[in-house]
């Protein structure tokens, strides 16, 4: 580790500390209806939808309304994938994405979690990425956003019978929220090099006099909301490894700025909402206090690099003409310490864009992104999604805490009774149910096997890196598994649906018992402790064993052996 490597880190910390309060003041005043410069399309949008955005819902309605709308729009991006050959603006002739890959993409960037087994710049058209993947990373993302919002608002009514209206706050981040910030992003990234337009793919000669393929397209574009709706999928193959999609530093840091700040602005907004600024600090502490935790333990086993390299000679001290440690996978323009940030960053939020190769990443420093998206993706998280899981880790917390003081469990006025409990271990329990059961079962099976060039622990991460990524709706990979057949086309696809959904249901009647319950007016002094450094470390501590208790067993199969492995020299 290098000094420079943690000024950079510190660099990024600061900014994300910036944008969070301005960034949550603009949300909490777009989830309330104050911001209406664009009303006249918010309208007609409205108008078109035949909606009324004054009409609140309960929560089974604002769950069927979400429930339908990401139905609806997944097979018309399977549809869109299945006639690709067809329609317009493909000028490289590109053909329909077979049956089992167009499930599972559509399915994939429904949920939020892009996850990819095709390169982008030789399988989907440029109105495939436009108009269809396009499309669903900003209303994914506005989905996630409505349900933390449905969920805050339950937490901050008092005897209501309603969460909001699902169609408003669909419609109101995606007007207010990620169109505007996707503009300015995308003007930047085409400032700093990024590529965007709709020409044919580009035949170049090299230096040696080879013939290569330049690929173009609409990528500035698909760049921003990828990163600012915590999406991930990438335009090129190489994702924001790509010179044309991440082609500086500059474009690097604010990449990963993008992925956290709506994240980092919603817990800010939460605690607004809910009266209680140093509650939503506290969250966002313990939000941060994981971040920096991942980041040392990656950045720390990064720069120590291979010793099996070092006993071959080479060496892995960082000095001005070398980089030192482990620079294999990675991008000399990001080195190390980017690499291990992006790394940390990118699988903290659900996001999934890499600018290095996670599979090449040390046992360790493959280790953290795993943690990561085990413990729930709460480390801000995705859009919306890292608020309400965070939110449902609080109530669990709260509800444990008090049963150890022998409290009637109590969160900001509302009683935590079996009702919100039921829904909190529900939403617990989806999550390894859509990854470790699907992981074993790739692993004992013969077609699970055939895609995995791998052995030994090392394989083992690999499948379990890809279930846990496709369940938490991340969409990164540790590659070495080929997942382009009908086996993990179909299991990973069927594992985003059941990450994304099955937790979302859970999540909105939480919100709606909560909102049901009138707020208990008491001494303040009576009521449960949600603010400080003591809360803090009891909702971290909950996360991690949580986490732990669940994926440990897997985790010492795959990178904690491999690590051994790896110190003995590469031989058991």
């Amino acid at each position: 580790m290098t000094a420079n490597g943690w000024w950079q880190i510190g660099l990024f910390c600061l900014l994300l500390v910036l944008v969070t309060k301005p960034l949550g003041i603009h949300l909490r005043r777009v989830f309330e209806g104050d911001v209406t410069w664009l009303r006249l399309a918010e309208r007609l949008l409205y108008r078109l939808a035949g909606v009324d955005p004054e009409v609140e819902q309960s929560w089974t309605t604002y769950a069927g309304a979400l429930l339908v709308f990401s139905a609806l729009s997944m097979l018309l991006v399977y549809a869109g994938l299945r006639l690709q050959h067809l329609l317009p603006l493909n000028p490289q002739g590109l053909p329909a994405l077979p049956d089992r890959q167009a499930f599972e993409t559509a399915a994939s960037f429904t949920t939020n979690t892009n996850w990819q087994s095709y390169a982008g710049e030789v399988t989907m058209s440029y109105l495939s990425q436009m108009a269809l993947l396009a499309f669903q990373n900003f209303a994914s993302a506005a989905v996630g956003m409505a349900v933390a919002v449905a969920l805050v608002r339950g937490i901050a009514r008092s005897s209501a019978r309603s969460i909001g209206n699902f169609w408003a706050d669909l419609v109101r981040g995606t007007l207010y929220v990620l169109l505007p910030l996707s503009l300015v992003l995308a003007l930047v990234l085409v400032q700093q090099g990024v590529v965007q337009n709709v020409a044919p793919y580009v035949q170049a000669t090299t230096l040696e006099g080879a013939t290569q393929t330049l690929a173009m397209g609409p990528v500035a574009s698909q760049e921003a909301i990828k990163q600012l709706g915590t999406n991930g999928g990438g335009f090129f193959n190489a994702n924001a490894a790509h010179p044309f999609e991440n082609p500086t530093p500059l474009t690097n840091l604010l990449s990963m700025l993008a992925i956290l700040a709506i994240p980092a602005g919603m817990v800010w907004m939460f605690g607004d909402m809910v009266g209680h600024r140093l509650h939503g600090w506290t969250v966002w502490g313990a939000m941060f206090a994981l971040l920096m935790a991942g980041t040392l333990v990656a950045y720390g086993a990064e720069a120590a690099g291979n010793p099996i390299h070092a006993a071959r000679g080479l060496d892995l001290v960082a000095t001005n003409l070398q980089p030192g440690g482990n620079m294999e996978g990675k991008e000399v323009r990001f080195g190390v310490a980017m690499s291990a940030l992006y790394a940390v960053v990118t699988t903290a939020a659900s996001c999934g864009a890499v600018n290095a190769m996670h599979d090449s990443f040390t046992p360790l420093g493959g280790l953290v992104p795993l943690v990561n998206m085990h413990l729930g993706e709460v480390i801000f998280g995705g859009v919306g999604a890292g608020l309400y899981g965070a939110l449902v880790m609080v109530v669990l917390t709260v509800f444990l805490a008090g049963l150890m003081v022998g409290r009637t469990p109590n969160y900001l006025g509302k009683k935590i009774r079996r009702r919100e409990v039921q829904a909190v271990m529900m939403y617990v329990l989806a999550f390894p149910a859509a990854v470790l059961p699907l992981a074993a079962l790739s692993v004992v099976s013969r077609q699970g096997l055939a895609g995995l060039n791998n052995a030994g622990p090392h394989g083992l991460s690999e499948i379990l890196y890809a279930f846990s990524s496709a369940a938490a709706n991340n969409g990164s990979a540790f590659a070495g598994l080929t997942g382009s057949t009908y086996w993990y086309n179909t299991l990973l696809g069927l594992a985003t649906l059941v990450g994304r959904f099955v937790l979302i249901v859970p999540a909105l009647a939480l919100a709606g018992f909560l909102a049901e319950q009138p707020t208990a007016v008491s001494d303040e002094s009576a009521r449960f402790p949600v603010a400080g450094p003591l809360f803090l470390s009891l909702l971290v501590g909950v996360i991690v064993i949580v986490g732990a208790l669940t994926y440990f067993p897997a985790l010492a199969l795959g990178p904690v052996v491999e690590h051994l492995v790896m110190r003995a020299g590469g031989l058991f």
